[in-house]
C-alpha cells in the first residue's frame, strides 16, 4: 500500500538533494574570512572563484587561474563535486523509469526493480560523494583555524554556507536513495495471478497522490 508514497517521497528527496548538490558545487562561499581590521568586507572563496563581499560595493568576484594551484583539497572537491552531480541525475533517470506510477513497461516488473534498485544506490553514492568534499573541506578549514604555528594577527578562515548546503545534499540523497530501496528490498513477493491487480492499485493511488 505504501510503496507509491515511499517511491514518490524517495524521489523527490533525491532531487532536492540533486539540485542542493549542483547549488553547492558552484556556490562560492565554501570559506569566509572576517577581517577585523574592516569589518565591512567579507572575504568568501569556492571550487572556482573567491569573492569580496562590501557593504556599498557588493560582491566582486574572480576566478582562479590555475586548477593545478589550488590546495588539495579544493581540486579533489572538484572532482568529487561534479561526479556527485553526475551520478544524480543518472540515478534520478533511472529510478524514474522503475517507479510504479510509470505504467511504461508496466509488464515487465522485474526490470523496473532493477531499474529503481540501481537509481537507489546511484543516490547513495551520490550523497557520499558530496559529503565528502564539504567534509574534507571543514576539516582543513578546522585544523587551519587551530593551528598554532600561525600567528595570531593572522585572519583564519571560517566554514561558509556552502558547506552546510552540501552536508544537507548528501543526506537528502542518502535518505532518498535508501527509501527507494526499502520499496524494492522490504516489499514482499507478490503471487503472479496478483500483479496486475497490485499494479492498477499502486496506479490509483498514485493519482490521488
Amino acid at each position: 500500500v505504501y510503496r507509491p508514497t515511499m517511491q514518490l517521497s524517495g524521489i523527490l528527496l533525491s532531487l532536492l538533494g540533486w539540485v542542493l548538490s549542483c547549488l553547492t558545487t558552484y556556490l562560492p562561499q565554501w570559506k569566509n574570512l572576517n577581517l577585523e581590521l574592516n569589518e565591512l568586507e567579507i572575504w568568501t572563496m569556492g571550487l572556482w572563484q573567491a569573492c569580496v563581499v562590501q557593504e556599498e560595493g557588493g560582491m566582486q568576484c574572480k576566478d582562479f587561474d590555475s586548477f593545478l594551484a589550488l590546495p588539495p583539497e579544493l581540486r579533489i572537491s572538484r572532482i568529487l563535486m561534479f561526479f556527485s552531480n553526475g551520478s544524480g541525475l543518472l540515478g534520478l533517470l533511472l529510478s524514474g523509469f522503475g517507479l510504479d506510477c510509470l505504467k511504461i513497461g508496466e509488464r515487465q516488473q522485474e526490470q523496473k526493480k532493477r531499474l529503481l534498485l540501481f537509481g537507489g544506490m546511484l543516490f547513495w553514492i551520490s550523497g557520499i560523494t558530496a559529503i565528502v568534499p564539504v567534509s574534507w573541506v571543514a576539516h582543513s578549514t578546522v585544523q587551519e583555524f587551530w593551528d598554532e604555528n600561525i600567528p595570531d594577527i593572522v585572519p583564519r578562515w571560517d566554514f561558509g554556507e556552502a558547506l552546510f548546503v552540501g552536508w544537507l545534499a548528501g543526506f537528502c540523497l542518502i535518505l532518498g536513495g535508501t527509501l527507494l530501496n526499502c520499496t524494492i528490498i522490504c516489499s514482499t513477493e507478490v503471487h503472479p495471478s496478483s500483479v496486475h491487480y497490485a499494479v492498477a492499485e499502486q496506479q490509483d493511488q498514485c493519482q490521488h497522490l
